[in-house]
């Protein structure tokens, strides 16, 4: 399998390091969903990082089909499907009833109808390499969102004046799997989508 190929052992040594990073990423709200299990309420955390984090992963994961020859991304990406389907699976569970409709809303808008018109303009526009490229900067684009999507639990951190809703190593694994990892792993395969450095030949 390609993955295991040692052509390039500097790209598979740091795209393993980057899937063990994403994976301490995906785990790392687990304190919450188990806190959120045995209270039997969401309180005020907010499903919406969450949401976008699967729209993230069913983006990369597309993304490495059609590119090929990128199985780190898939294996990665698919157990982040997984997991984030848990969390809002539990979240729909014990959120109330304004929290499960905005949670549904999201997921709709985001994971159905936004990354179906990806993938039909992709399918139905491109072919071979440019669809790559189309798929890639969509795929990046769309990434920052998920660096982004957790600013948004920012306002209740400041009215509660406490960071219980916002979890450390979220922060911490996010930062360094997406800033570091991600970029030297990108460079090393010369992929601009998954590096995000642009001056980058792909």
């Amino acid at each position: 399998m390609a993955f295991l190929s040692f052509d390039h052992p500097w790209a598979f040594i740091f795209g393993l390091l980057g899937n063990i990073l994403s994976f301490m990423v995906y785990v790392a709200p687990v304190p919450t969903f188990r806190r959120i299990c045995r209270k039997k309420s969401t309180e005020g955390f907010q499903s919406f990082p969450y949401v976008v984090a699967l729209f993230s992963a069913m983006q990369l994961i597309y993304y490495a089909i059609i590119k090929t020859n990128t199985y780190l991304l898939i294996t990665i990406n698919t157990v982040g499907c997984i997991i984030e389907i848990t969390y809002l699976t539990i979240y729909l569970i014990y959120a109330p009833k304004k929290a499960k409709m905005n949670t549904i809303k999201w997921l709709f808008l985001l994971n159905v109808v936004l990354f179906s018109i990806i993938l039909l303009i992709s399918l139905l526009c491109f072919k071979g390499a440019d669809r790559v490229k189309v798929v890639g900067w969509f795929n990046m684009t769309f990434s920052v969102s998920v660096f982004a999507a957790p600013l948004s639990i920012i306002r209740i951190v400041v009215r509660t004046k406490s960071v219980e809703f916002m979890p450390f190593f979220l922060s911490f694994f996010l930062t360094l799997s997406a800033n570091l990892i991600a970029s030297i792993y990108g460079s090393f395969t010369k992929d601009i989508y998954v590096s995000g450095l642009i001056s980058q030949k792909n």
